[in-house]
């Protein structure tokens, strides 16, 4: 959903730094996810040729994705569905308004969608109807008054703990801290609520042009039960989330699936093609399918910027980013963190909007090298930064000082005398480090461990081995 004011990403991170229970959190659940997902690629020896066809897919579905879009709303209206076009957040809001109105509904159940909390469809929703998350982790932050921290895992900053205490205060249900028992009070209270429901709302990730077929991924199958169950099923898509054939998923899959939970493949794999048949048992008597714009087309107008409509919401760049693993995904504010969130979120609100993300990134490189569809998070970073500063009265990540520092620098680098005499010195300068007075430098330091540099430089340690004795 679009800010009204500029989000502070700086200014939340200090929060994030000084918050001793979020950042054990963060390090026990990404170190076990980062774990699994290594294994499972590792299984893969063909995983780096399905990267590279994901991304030509990606790409060349991107380069045509009016005319693969108009093939899957005809695929869709064959099957009896009903295809509706957004092209503002506010437009895709009203639009699910309008259709629980116009048939009395009240009770709606919703699976979870990054797009959803993207164009604020909880919070539209809640002031006139009934709206119950049922992913756990949906449901524990929405319980919480709280926005997801994460892409695949809502609920990743929170301790098992807390979420214990909030059953307990919202639910006046004890569980202890016994998963099982979290779960099994969670799943009582869906019951209810799935049998009540009159409309299901669920996200979509992928799209099959070919068919007309929704692919929903999901381990807890209350995505299904969301389908399945009430009368209405109302799917809402970025529109970049289309592929041109249903065959396309044997590449897609296995990359989501294993960069997003480190799994060979999630419990359930949901394909949705319309409404229920006449011979068919169990369904959704009507189905309606929301392709949403909001900025997308915008994105895709500029060059420089469009291959980050290639993301498939894995959230592996979240996983390995050192800034996202110290101050978690609240910090960024915004409803997309981490890498991803830093270069979407200005691209979609306005880089004065969110003038701070593009600079939340050491552009380590991690995020390209996990991304399973290539996308150049760092270049596309960089971009970003020229255009924050490019803007007039920009102040985003504005140092004093900061041009004659860089300028300093290349002087020292640009000459290997230099560059070793600087070397020398600061070796000598270093222990005044820690006491420098407040202000970039010091500013800096403070959510940091500053490396101390070696007692003898590599250069030295690599001319005596190649000298020998």
């Amino acid at each position: 959903m679009k800010t009204t004011t500029p989000l502070r990403f700086r200014s939340n991170s200090r929060e994030a730094l000084n918050d001793r229970q979020l950042r054990d959190n963060l390090r026990h659940t990404l170190g076990k996810t980062l774990h699994s997902r290594e294994a499972a690629v590792a299984e893969l020896p063909h995983w780096e040729q399905l990267r590279r066809h994901a991304r030509a897919v990606k790409l060349h579905t991107l380069s045509r994705l009016g005319r693969t879009l108009r093939r899957l709303e005809a695929a869709v209206l064959e099957r009896g569905g009903t295809v509706l076009w957004a092209e503002t957040a506010a437009q895709a809001t009203q639009l699910v308004l309008d259709l629980a109105h116009r048939r009395d509904f009240t009770r709606i159940v919703k699976s979870k969608s990054m797009l959803g909390e993207e164009i604020g469809l909880n919070e539209a929703l809640e002031r006139r109807l009934e709206v119950v998350e049922t992913d756990l982790g949906e449901f524990v932050v929405q319980l919480a008054g709280q926005r997801p921290s994460h892409l695949v895992a809502p609920a990743l900053h929170l301790s098992r703990a807390q979420v214990a205490a909030l059953f307990e205060e919202k639910l006046e249900v004890s569980v202890g801290q016994d998963v099982e028992r979290i779960t099994a009070a969670a799943r009582s209270i869906m019951r209810r609520h799935f049998q009540r429901a009159q409309m299901g709302i669920t996200g979509v990730n992928f799209a099959a042009a070919d068919s007309g077929t929704l692919v929903v991924v999901e381990n807890e199958g209350n995505a299904r039960l969301s389908v399945s169950v009430p009368r209405l099923h109302v799917a809402i898509m970025g529109i970049e989330k289309v592929i041109p054939r249903l065959a396309d998923l044997s590449v897609f899959l296995p990359l989501l699936i294993r960069s997003a939970t480190g799994q060979r493949i999630t419990s359930y794999v949901d394909l949705i093609q319309g409404p229920r048949r006449p011979d068919e048992p169990d369904g959704p008597p009507e189905f309606v399918l929301i392709l949403v714009d909001n900025g997308r087309s915008r994105i895709l107008a500029d060059p420089a910027l469009r291959e980050t409509l290639a993301c498939i919401r894995c959230g592996a760049c979240q996983n390995v980013c050192p800034v996202f693993q110290s101050v978690g995904g609240h910090a960024y504010g915004s409803t997309y963190q981490g890498p991803i969130g830093a270069i979407l979120t200005p691209q979609l609100d306005g880089v004065g909007q969110a003038p701070e993300h593009p600079f939340a990134s050491s552009l380590c490189g991690a995020c390209r090298e996990a991304c399973p569809v290539g996308i150049p998070i760092p270049e596309i970073l960089v971009e970003l930064r020229g255009r924050v500063q490019s803007r007039k009265g920009a102040q985003a990540w504005r140092i004093p000082g900061r041009k004659w520092a860089f300028a300093l620098w290349a002087w020292c680098c640009s000459s290997p005398g230099r560059y070793r005499r600087l070397l020398r010195l600061s070796r000598r300068l270093w222990p005044l480090a820690e006491r420098l007075p407040r202000g970039a430098a010091r500013s800096w330091s403070l959510g940091r461990t500053l490396p101390h540099p070696a007692p003898r430089p590599f250069r030295d340690l690599y001319r005596d081995r190649k000298e020998g004795p």
